[in-house]
């Protein structure tokens, strides 16, 4: 049985990574700081580190240089992701920033353990579950996991695309796991999550001095990713500027950092993914035609939930056994009202809508039953329950204005307005009086999601 070594000072992950690593046929030692750790590592042996970056007696990359045969993996917030890259240069397989979801823990888990054992191959042991880390026995799903085996062999560039919610990061984690290039690093970049003004300086590094604050030269996350991959999620959210960059780094293999004169050759696959029409923005001026062609070689098309039903038991089963672990909840199950109400739904969300709609029944749910009143799924008037009910509703989002509608008062089915013009109207005119919390909430959407749409629709916090 593999063995891991978690060392974390949050309670709540160490308890909820834990529980999943176990139930996945891992054995889990805690630690809560470097001391502990170092008690731990010295009395006993572990196959692999997965440490927090930031504890309370100093930074986890000091266990590397003290147990350089543990292979570690590294935890970090998204706004230490520079310092998880250094950690890489200096001897960790790999780093995973927080908040991640239990399904790329374990494919960047499971590629570390694969990289340390084809150099050690002795030390090889067997550890549990799909090499894809998709669930599901769906034709859909299965069709995907061929894509995704036949492409992993290659090097060439992958667009993937699918609608917000299906699973395209976890695509891309499985391409790396299942490549040659699963022993080299595995870079996320969210395209939406980044400032205009900083994404030339993130994705290609700087130089000492090449703007106001840059006290010190910084390695970008392209040159981070040399020899491994690169994950652009939300492609299509480049800035133009950005975008010629990239198109060179494909052409040459070669960047230049902001502010320099020199450039530096770099190996690394592109894997880029996005729920936009990139064809239609490159018709409107706001994407390069010759970055698609060049982005286009190899596409992967995930499919929406509503196209795999036969994988929603599964899925459903899934995210009750996490959210069991994270509430402290035991034995929970749906009805058969609340299966067939998810059999019917449309799921414009997709699987994380699904899997928002089970933590929202966890937490509404007395006993261990859960019901469709527990699921806060919509249903449309005159449509009888269990019917498809896409003909009486924008099927693109039904969720978000159902819980809206509930805040406000008004009308949820306005048939009139797009998804996006509703967005607008709904936070424009409830901003002043509502948090971020209160906003998210009753849009049916998380505050991460809630952050990223103004991103995008450029409707800044007051």
């Amino acid at each position: 049985m593999t063995r891991i070594l978690l060392v974390d000072d949050e309670a709540s992950i160490r308890r909820g990574v834990r529980r999943f690593l176990e139930h996945q046929g891992f054995m889990v030692t805690l630690a809560v700081d470097l001391a502990s750790a170092r008690e731990h590592a010295d009395a006993d042996a572990f196959d692999l580190l997965l440490a927090d970056l930031r504890l309370p007696d100093g930074e986890g990359t000091a266990l590397i240089g003290e147990y350089p045969q543990l292979p570690t993996v590294i935890m970090t917030s998204y706004a230490s992701v520079p310092s998880a890259v250094e950690a890489m240069k200096s001897g960790a397989i790999d780093y995973i920033a927080k908040p991640f979801d239990h399904d790329a823990l374990l494919l960047t888990l499971r590629a570390a353990l694969r990289s340390a054992r084809s150099q050690h191959p002795a030390s090889a042991t067997s550890d549990s579950g799909d090499d894809c880390g998709l669930i599901g026995t769906s034709p859909a799903l299965e069709t995907l996991r061929q894509q995704l085996r036949r492409i992993a062999a290659t090097h060439s560039t992958v667009l993937i695309r699918g609608e917000s919610g299906t699973g395209k990061e976890l695509a891309a984690r499985a391409i790396h796991t299942l490549s040659p290039r699963a022993a080299q690093p595995f870079i996320p970049v969210n395209c939406a999550s980044i400032p205009e003004g900083l994404v030339e300086a993130e994705l290609f590094g700087h130089a000492q001095g090449a703007y106001t604050g840059a006290v010190k030269a910084r390695t970008g996350l392209i040159e981070a990713a040399h020899g491994g991959v690169l994950f652009l999620d939300e492609i299509g959210e480049l800035a133009p500027a950005a975008q010629a960059r990239l198109l060179r780094v494909l052409q040459e293999g070669e960047i230049r950092p902001v502010g320099s004169t020199q450039t530096r050759c770099v190996d690394i696959r592109l894997i880029a993914a996005t729920h936009r029409d990139l064809e239609a923005m490159i018709e409107a001026g706001t994407f390069r035609a010759d970055l698609y062609y060049r982005l286009r070689v190899l596409e992967i098309q995930i499919p929406p939930l509503r196209e795999r039903r036969p994988d929603l038991d599964l899925l459903a089963a899934r995210f009750l056994h996490e959210l069991e672990q994270r509430f402290q909840r035991s034995n929970l199950s749906l009805n058969e009202a609340a299966r067939h109400r998810m059999q019917h739904y449309h799921w414009p969300g997709n699987v994380r809508e699904l899997r928002n709609a089970l933590e929202r029944a966890v937490v509404l749910s007395e006993d261990r039953c859960i019901g469709p009143e527990h699921l806060g799924l919509p249903q449309t008037s005159g449509i009888p329950e269990g019917v498809n009910d896409a003909r009486g509703r924008d099927p693109g989002g039904s969720d978000m204005k159902h819980n809206a509608s509930a805040t406000n008062g008004r009308g949820a089915h306005d048939q009139g307005a797009s998804l996006t013009d509703y967005f607008r109207r709904f936070v424009l005119e409830n901003q002043a009086r509502m948090n971020e919390t209160e906003l998210a909430r009753a849009l049916g959407i998380s505050r991460k999601t809630l952050w990223e749409r103004r991103l995008r629709e450029h409707l800044p916090r007051p």
